[in-house]
């Protein structure tokens, strides 16, 4: 991305090439993927002639890294005058008369939008499949999930469909498919990318970007990071580009976690590859110590949270349009209907107490890596595995690692660590201090200098 910004500036690039070249790989190569839900062909190539215009103007040290860049936008966040369906036939003709705020950030910095990727309805589930648009397979083999809720934003990473991807994250959403997909997924910081507006999980989701490198992933980053005042737990601007160029001058202190302590099953192979992706930290003069860490579930508690809301947002729907949502969406509706009236208050106060535990192995650590995903890619069409390592899992128990640091707020990335002796992606979790996104930017580029990522799906 940053070799575009650089052509347009010197005049060897336009931005109608770049987006013409883009809807030409979208155009030849979705209907297989089905990255894609819609795509604005008509208003992208409307910008990019009003983006080249301003470069012809002489007007180019005011422009901004994404200025002319285009980018995609999960299909669960409003778009101005656009379709935004929430992946889900309730939604299927619904048009918001405003962007969510991440998205107005891109626009106003001068980004290109191209088009609204797939999401299982409202991102509940991990992976990418839903009654409207039916299923996203992986780009590396066709017949397996590139994971979700951002399924759709991260084909689009690994396809090189578009530079940049907006997702969510409300318990992995943006880094299960990162590691299935081998992209990068990062989840800021709460509050770091402003969440307007909010849903029904809204203490829970982060948005963040999904791209095919750390440089790309951190400059979608500095623009989507940007204060708004519609969403009030939003934090000021920071930036993390010098902080991310510049060398880690101190030995850091990592805990690589191949167990939080709740883990119903991990794939050994899972563990292996990313036992000898974090030896480069070790490589690299860092402090890493291997440690199973004994932490309780927070899993009960971050499900009520997760089907209070869906109760909250979608039951009015079940009378007259219950065959529109899918079954087990369904019956996580109606099990929030069923909870007491104060579970939600109590599943509050669970995750407060819970912090208290995570925050003591932080005292003790600058960063947490641990897989990202308990097993490989699994088959395209299945909601979960079913079977991890040869165990029975519950139906979010392929996923241990990533809710997590959705109920403490913390930033987290998923960046690929290698590959299954089948051929199949894995990621890698870095996990930093609360706040601290340039720390955990500034190690996953670290580490993609050390164990460059050259293998990628040929299209």
């Amino acid at each position: 991305m940053s070799t575009i910004a650089r052509r347009y500036r010197d005049g060897s690039l336009s931005p109608v090439d770049v987006v013409d070249a883009f809807l030409e790989r979208i155009e030849r190569l979705n209907p297989a993927l089905k990255a894609f839900v819609l795509v604005t062909a008509e208003t992208a190539r409307r910008e990019a002639k009003l983006a080249e215009a301003r470069l012809r103007s002489g007007d180019k040290e005011s422009l901004s890294s994404v200025f002319g860049i285009p980018f995609s936008v999960k299909d669960t966040l409003p778009t101005k005058g656009v379709r935004t369906t929430f992946g889900s036939r309730l939604f299927a003709d619904f048009v918001p008369t405003e962007d969510a705020a991440a998205v107005s950030a891109l626009k106003q910095a001068g980004a290109i939008l191209l088009g609204k990727t797939n999401t299982p309805a409202f991102g509940w589930v991990g992976v990418t499949q839903n009654f409207l648009f039916g299923a996203t397979p992986n780009p590396w083999r066709p017949t397996v999930t590139p994971g979700g809720s951002s399924g759709g934003a991260a084909v689009a990473a690994c396809a090189a469909l578009a530079p940049i991807n907006i997702g969510t994250d409300g318990g992995g959403s943006l880094r299960i498919p990162a590691a299935f997909t081998g992209t990068v997924g990062f989840k800021p910081s709460y509050g770091r990318v402003p969440n307007y507006p909010t849903g029904a999980n809204w203490s829970l989701q982060h948005i963040g970007p999904m791209a095919r490198t750390i440089d790309d992933a951190m400059i979608a980053f500095d623009a989507i990071a940007q204060p708004d005042d519609r969403d009030p737990y939003c934090l000021p601007a920071r930036r993390a580009d010098e902080a991310v160029r510049e060398p880690t001058r101190r030995p850091l202190k990592i805990i690589f976690a191949p167990d939080l302590g709740f883990s119903e099953a991990i794939d050994p192979e899972i563990v292996d590859v990313c036992r000898k992706a974090v030896a480069a930290f070790a490589e690299m003069k860092h402090d890493v110590v291997e440690r199973e860490l004994e932490w309780s579930s927070p899993m009960a508690f971050w499900q009520t949270i997760f089907v209070t809301g869906a109760a909250d947002r979608l039951g009015a729907f079940l009378p007259d349009r219950a065959n529109d949502i899918e079954p087990t969406l369904r019956e996580f509706i109606l099990e929030g209907r069923r909870l007491p009236a104060d579970a939600y208050y109590r599943a509050c106060l669970a995750r407060n107490d819970w912090w208290q535990g995570v925050r003591k192995t932080f005292e003790e650590c600058d960063l947490l890596i641990t897989p990202t995903v308990a097993c490989a890619p699994f088959a395209l069409g299945m909601e979960t595995p079913g079977q991890v390592a040869g165990r029975n899992v519950s139906f979010y128990g392929w996923s241990p690692f990533c809710p997590a640091f959705n109920l403490t707020g913390q930033p987290a990335i998923s960046v690929p660590a290698g590959r299954t002796k089948d051929g199949l992606p894995v990621g890698l979790q870095i996990v930093g201090h609360r706040f601290a996104d340039t720390a955990v930017l500034a190690a996953a580029a670290a580490f993609e200098t050390a164990r460059p990522w050259p293998d990628w799906v040929d299209h």
